[in-house]
């Protein structure tokens, strides 16, 4: 009979300090987040330098707490799984020492792991993976497709070519004088405006998977700032609601087509704009019409935690990926 595997994770990558212990890479035993919205929020966006000062201050705290709800003790922890990129330099530094200091005080492996191989596996809480599987990966950082023939193995068919889907809603955001972070705010503006505005949907060339929202996002700021000279009163729900069709209307079409493509199985989607109801609703009445089955994770797994690094993390750990003593922060890793 297999021995269970207990992997401890720490995310530290942006704004969020989280700890957690996931059995068999399936199973929450813990999962800890402070979040540093509120420190933020004053600034309209995260401040490298707080984010980093926030991590040392609640790093030591939230693993005791998350040790102690998991009633699990240090000799059943398998091994620690951390974060090492992409993300802020100065903050994964402090998930990663934290990782390192355990690792070497308790003699357990370290396995570095990837931000985005996290936000995958953190679907793999709720449902396990049918390959060959799509990802569809929509973050503050990160827009891009990702093909998955088996466990820990990642081919990016389509990413962005300048900014990311969660980087334009920001924008978009800050634009309308949204509190900081924009992107739930302008989801739900969304939902009591109407699309009544003609933004447009960049689909680059015949075929490509990859993305391109910097122009819709300079096509809303002089939306806006033509209306203004105008004296005209534009509703940031109308506005709100054509910004995200546009989006959504790109994300999802490209996704559906690449999965007709590559013949897959299953496609899931992950990040934080997964959280997003009008992305979540549109894709699931697409993939509703094929017999392509839908995973996405619930709200309180599609932002950074550790439990999807700890999942994650598992998948390295069983396929023997070890980190040594000088793993560091790569703040551009590449997923691969």
């Amino acid at each position: 009979m297999k021995k269970d595997t207990y992997i401890l994770g720490i995310e530290t990558s942006c704004d969020e300090t989280a700890v957690a212990i996931v059995k068999n890479g399936t199973e929450i035993i813990s999962n800890l987040v402070a979040s540093q919205i509120e420190s933020h929020k004053r600034f309209g966006g995260v401040v490298p330098e707080i984010a980093s000062r926030h991590h040392v201050e609640q790093m030591t705290i939230v693993l005791e707490d998350a040790i102690q709800e998991s009633k699990l003790n240090w000799e059943e922890i398998d091994a620690i799984a951390v974060t090492e990129g992409p993300g802020l330099v100065g903050a994964l530094l402090i998930g990663v020492n934290a990782a390192k200091a355990l690792a070497f005080a308790k003699q357990k492996p370290l396995v570095g792991v990837h931000h985005i191989a996290g936000h995958i596996y953190a679907n793999r809480l709720e449902q396990e993976f049918q390959f060959p599987l799509l990802a569809l990966i929509v973050s503050g950082g990160h827009t891009e497709l990702v093909l998955m023939k088996d466990h820990g193995t990642y081919e990016v068919i389509g990413e962005t070519r300048d900014d990311a889907a969660g980087e334009a809603y920001d924008k978009v955001a800050r634009m309308l004088e949204l509190p900081y972070p924009g992107g739930p705010h302008i989801d739900r503006l969304a939902l009591e405006g109407e699309e009544n505005i003609d933004f447009p949907r960049a689909w680059l060339e015949e075929d490509s998977y990859d993305f391109s929202f910097s122009g819709l996002k300079s096509a809303v700021i002089n939306t806006i700032h033509n209306a203004k000279q105008r004296g005209e009163r534009l509703r940031n729900e109308d506005i709100a609601a054509s910004f995200q069709a546009s989006v959504i209307d790109v994300l999802t079409t490209k996704t559906l087509k690449a999965a007709k493509d590559h013949n897959v199985n299953q496609v899931i989607v992950a990040g934080g704009v997964a959280a997003n109801q009008g992305l979540r609703s549109v894709l699931a009445q697409k993939f509703a019409e094929t017999n392509i089955p839908l995973l996405i994770p619930p709200l309180r797994l599609c932002t950074d935690n550790a439990a999807m690094i700890a999942a994650a993390g598992t998948i390295a750990y069983e396929h023997g990926k070890r980190s040594g003593y000088d793993l560091n922060a790569n703040p551009s890793m590449l997923l691969k």
